[in-house]
This record gives structure tokens, C-alpha cells and sequence, in this order.
């Protein structure tokens, strides 16, 4: 005989075999983690499902038993209790599956039988479970506490050998989350430098197998935290700036603002002294003030926020980045003059910078004083100014010839500088 030949419809069965029992299991469907048994003594292995539940003592479990047997067959399901299995359910039919479910925990053995061919399957079932409970217990200006408690149940399975009690390894981690940001992973967490927004946090128990539990609390806030911005941090004086009060959670009417006094000047003084120097120069308490620099100099701004809430006064401050620069005084005076008509330079123009007074004489060859401006309040021309200072005419209203001609200005700056300026310019237009 040919052995291969025999060997080969052996193979073929056997192969037959395997396959059925492997389309044959039992399943969970619904659980959300598993495991295996790690027995004593037993010597086989079992699936261990597991079910997220509602509270200790919640029957939420679902076995699934798929057999390759076909006809008639029967389903007996059995459950382990005090070291031995009772009937726990039976159905006969010519479906390939049964299900039990409301399931509490413990393990579950079934049998499926046809004719002389039984397969048998077990599976432990746990409903897990946690409960949470969180809430703020401190709140101040500098920290508030978050704090947390939780129950959970323990996984116990039995050794079907000897009944020996096995604990399952459940590993319960904790979290606190703002939002989907992580912010502790420890049960009652200090938080520092509270938000200046009343925040939700939540409080996260949960296992290696997918089960949870969450509490929410609600932090209201107490804090403030002080911000301004300015529209302008430079120019001439008189420099308006307006201050845009830009704290946060800060109580309206509670702002404080404290404008130094020019800092060459706070050196100066505190040289050599041997007493604290007041820098501050005015403290006002509008919400977003407007301060007018009257003079020149190097000025910082100060602005504490505070917010007020039961029992409880939370204070920020907040510096200027950098100084408010009210610059020097000068004058500035051109040396051609067109007054022609034409629209381009047929004024003469002085430009100031930050001066408190001018006068400005103009005198032709001889030493003859054709024209005279002054002005005790100069304000706001920022190299800018366009008022005729003059238009050409003497004295008499009548048009200047072309020729050289003299100027002379004096003034004090408002950094408190004497300032003088004179030359002669071209005055330039064809004759009459």
C-alpha cells in the first residue's frame, strides 16, 4: 500500500477538526476590557470580561457561545458557586448561539451538546464600577485646592481546583482635566496661579479596562490680573495718552494707576539722600484714564487691578514695558522762502518740538523788524504745524522783495530749556 496515499485522507480529517473547534467560542459582547486567569493549581485558562457598570452590584454582564455543531443541540450554562457549578440556564435549539446576559459577577460554564458531541467553555464575568465625588475645599488669592474621593470593587476569581481566592490586578489611576488639558494625575491637586475666568474641571477614576467615573466642579474665580496697553509711548509734549485698561476679572472702579515722575529727575533727587524719594507724580482711579504730559522726560506707569468677592480682596499689578518718552525741546527754521503762489512753501514755517513758549522775529537787511509771532501755549504740532507764521508782507501789508532776510526765535522748552535760534534765509519770488 502507499503510505502517502493513506496518510493523506487522514490529514484531511483532521484538518476538518480543527477548524470546527476553532469557529467554536465563547464571546462578550458589550464589555470593554478582558484578561486571562492566572489559577494556582487549576491547569487551564480562562477569559475574564469585563463590563462597566452603573453601582456596586449591578448585573450587566453578556456571554455568547458560537458552537460548529448542527441540528438540534442543547445549551447548558452553568455558574460556579461555593466550589462547585448549578444550573443557572438551559435551552435547546438548532441555532449556532445562545446568550445569557444580566450577568453578575462570577464564572459561567456552558455546555453545548448534540448526539455524542459536547464542547465546554467558561468565562468569568465582572461589572465594574466607580463612584467619584469632587469639590474646591480652598480658595485664594494665591491657590485653590481641588479635592477628590472614589469607591471601586475589587476583581476576585477562584481557583476551580481548590476554590482558593485570586485577586485580579485592577489598576485604578486618577485625573484632574481642564478641557481636554491634563492638569494632575493625583487625587487632590493645589492649584497655583488660578485662572482669572470661572473654570470647570473635571474629576477622572478610571482602569485598565475602560471603565470610569466623572465629577465636575466649578471654580469661580477670585483673581485679577492687571493689563493696559497706551497709544502712544512717545512724541512731543504736550504728549495725550490714553491708557486702555486691559485687566482681567478686575472689580470696575477698584483700578489704581500711579504715574511716575521723570526718572532723571527721581535720580536726581534721591542722589546722595539718605530718605525714600515719592517718584509718584499722580495716582488716579479711572478705568482707563487719559494723562497729559506737560513736560519732557522719561516717564513709567503702574496699574493695580484688584478684584473684590466675599471676605476676599485679590490685587495684580502691572508695569509699563517700556517708558513713556516725552522728547526734548528744539526748533527747527528753513533757510528758503517761495511765498510765489504756487502752493509749495510760499509760507515761512518754524517747526517746534515740545516748547512751552516762542516768539519769532523776522528783519529784513537793515535790521527793520517786518514781522513778529509769538505764542505763550504751543500745543501740538508734531514738526507738522502749517500755520502761517509768515506770508511775506511787511508790516504795511505789503509783498517783501526777494533777498536775504533775518530771523530770530527764542523760547523755553517744556523740559524747562531756554531755547534761541537765529539765521538768516532766501526769500525767493519773481518781482512785481
Amino acid at each position: 500500500m502507499n503510505v502517502s496515499t493513506f496518510l493523506k485522507p487522514l490529514f484531511i480529517v483532521l484538518a476538518v477538526a480543527f477548524s470546527a473547534v476553532a469557529n467554536a467560542q465563547i464571546s462578550a459582547p458589550g464589555s470593554t476590557g478582558s484578561d486571562k486567569t492566572s489559577y494556582p493549581v487549576f491547569t487551564e485558562t480562562d477569559s475574564i470580561f469585563v463590563f462597566c457598570s452603573a453601582a456596586a452590584g449591578s448585573a450587566e454582564g453578556m456571554l455568547s457561545v458560537t458552537t460548529n455543531l448542527t441540528g438540534t443541540k442543547t445549551f447548558l450554562w452553568e455558574k460556579y458557586e461555593a466550589g462547585s457549578f448549578s444550573f443557572y440556564f438551559s435551552e435547546s435549539a438548532d441555532a449556532t448561539q445562545s446568550v445569557i446576559n444580566n450577568l453578575s459577577d462570577g464564572c459561567y460554564r456552558v455546555t453545548v451538546t448534540q448526539g455524542d458531541n459536547s464542547q465546554v467553555y467558561r468565562a468569568w464575568v465582572f461589572n465594574d464600577w466607580f463612584t467619584a465625588e469632587a469639590e474646591i475645599t480652598e480658595s485664594n488669592c494665591d491657590f485653590f485646592q481641588l479635592t477628590s474621593k472614589h469607591e471601586t470593587g475589587a476583581f476576585e476569581y477562584n481557583d476551580l481546583s481548590t476554590g482558593a481566592t485570586v485577586l485580579l490586578n485592577k489598576v485604578v489611576k486618577v485625573q484632574w482635566k481642564k478641557g481636554d488639558e491634563i492638569i494632575a494625575a493625583v487625587s487632590n491637586p493645589q492649584i497655583l496661579n488660578p485662572p482669572t475666568a470661572n473654570t470647570d474641571y473635571t474629576f477622572r477614576v478610571y482602569d485598565q479596562y475602560g471603565c470610569e467615573a466623572l465629577m465636575q466642579v466649578s471654580y469661580e474665580s477670585v483673581v485679577t490680573k492687571a493689563f493696559f496697553t497706551v497709544d502712544e509711548s512717545g512724541g512731543e509734549a504736550p504728549l495725550t495718552v490714553t491708557f486702555a485698561n486691559a485687566s482681567e476679572n478686575g472689580t470696575a472702579g477698584q483700578y489704581e494707576w500711579f504715574f511716575f515722575r521723570d526718572l532723571d529727575e527721581i535720580k536726581e533727587e534721591s542722589a546722595g539722600s539718605t530718605t525714600p524719594v515719592d517718584s509718584i507724580m499722580v495716582v488716579a482711579y479711572d478705568d482707563s484714564p487719559v494723562f497729559i504730559y506737560e513736560n519732557t522726560g522719561t516717564y513709567m506707569v503702574k496699574l493695580v487691578s484688584k478684584k473684590q468677592s466675599p471676605g476676599l480682596v485679590c490685587v495684580d499689578t502691572f508695569y509699563l514695558e517700556d517708558y513713556i518718552k516725552v522728547d526734548t525741546s528744539f526748533i527747527a527754521v528753513p533757510n528758503v522762502f517761495t511765498p510765489n503762489g504756487d502752493g509749495t512753501n510760499d509760507e515761512f514755517v518754524v517747526k517746534f518740538w515740545s516748547m512751552q513758549s516762542v516768539e519769532i522775529d523776522i528783519y529784513n537787511r537793515w535790521g527793520k523788524r517786518l514781522h513778529s509771532w509769538k505764542s505763550g501755549d504751543v500745543r501740538g504740532f508734531e514738526q507738522t504745524w502749517t500755520q502761517t507764521v509768515w506770508d511775506g508782507r511787511g508790516m504795511g501789508g505789503r509783498m517783501a522783495s526777494p533777498g536775504v532776510y533775518f530771523y530770530n526765535v527764542t523760547g523755553i522748552g517744556r523740559d524747562g530749556v531756554k531755547r534761541h535760534k537765529d539765521g538768516f534765509f532766501h526769500l525767493f519770488r519773481d518781482k512785481d
